[in-house]
């Protein structure tokens, strides 16, 4: 019995990486996506794998539903204003990626997406994520959303158009994002505010998600224009000479670490040579779940 329980163990751990990576996409949060990766370990535990035609496929679907539950559980109970959210970043120094990190973001996830991903209803996610992302067929994820195959097909189509319609073009060139975030730091640093707007698409938007209340007001906010958003960033230049460039999420983003401490992480969607996204998150009660020692040097 010991050798068959670790014989499953080790075929679990073989799909890990993916399960991960469906999970994190689903609930766009690296902590409820180990859960839900766990969940389906427990799951698949008290299950007789000898009937299992195909693990991989099982596992997806199983941890798919899981995900859905969290999701539908999540909406229930969500305080937070939803235009705020920024979800969790996944963060890396500019010279090395950690392999598990590749596994996650394979076929690129970015923030933007993400943040879109946080407007669809659960099923719609769950049938977007796994047939376009990891195209599980449709036959396979129907009795997860409780749909026929080709309503659930009609699912993913909504979702498909809405994401298409939402989520912004990224730069895909690192050098040229690059470029675009070393020029918004050094106007900072500088306070330049016409520099700053230079660097800014006339129509940004700027998302910041600091979770609990911050000195008696709420500090998360959604601010549009570059001016206005030029505006904002002056207010924290005493933190530029602390901001890092990081890749995040796959883009060169930034982190800031005053004294060594986690005060923020940025993302940015960069198109046409300038910033036309911004997503910070500021939340250190999620900001200490992150992985940002090699930021705190």
């Amino acid at each position: 019995m010991r050798d068959d329980e670790e014989l499953l163990a080790e075929r679990f751990e073989e799909h890990r990486g993916r399960l991960r990576a469906v999970a994190y996409r689903m609930l766009g949060s690296l902590s409820e996506a180990d859960d839900a990766v766990q969940e389906t370990w427990l799951k698949l535990s008290r299950t007789d794998a000898a009937g299992i035609r195909n693990l991989a496929a099982w596992l997806t679907t199983v941890a798919g539903r899981v995900c859905l539950d969290m999701l539908r559980s999540r909406a229930a109970r969500r305080e937070e204003p939803m235009d705020t959210y920024v979800p969790d970043p996944v963060v890396s120094p500019l010279d090395r990626v950690d392999p598990e990190q590749e596994a996650l973001l394979a076929d690129s996830v970015g923030l933007a997406l993400l943040v879109v991903l946080e407007t669809l209803e659960p099923v719609e996610r769950l049938a977007f994520v796994l047939h376009d992302m990891f195209a599980v067929p449709f036959d396979d994820m129907a009795p997860v959303v409780g749909r026929s195959p080709a309503a659930t097909r009609q699912l993913a189509s909504r979702a498909r158009r809405r994401v298409q319609g939402a989520a912004p073009e990224s730069e895909p060139d690192l050098g040229r994002q690059k470029e675009v975030l070393d020029a918004f730091l050094a106007a900072s640093r500088a306070g330049d505010f016409e520099a700053l707007v230079a660097v800014l698409d006339p129509e940004v938007v700027l998302r910041a998600d600091s979770g609990a209340l911050v000195g008696g007001a709420a500090a998360s906010k959604l601010v549009r224009g570059a001016r206005t958003v030029a505006g904002q960033a002056l207010l924290f230049r005493q933190f530029a000479d602390s901001s890092r460039l990081a890749l995040v999420n796959g883009a060169i983003g930034v982190v800031t670490a005053p004294g060594g401490l986690p005060l923020a992480v940025m993302g940015v969607t960069v198109a046409d040579g300038r910033i036309v996204g911004m997503y910070i998150l500021s939340d250190p009660e999620r900001l200490a779940r992150l992985d940002l020692t090699p930021f705190g040097d």
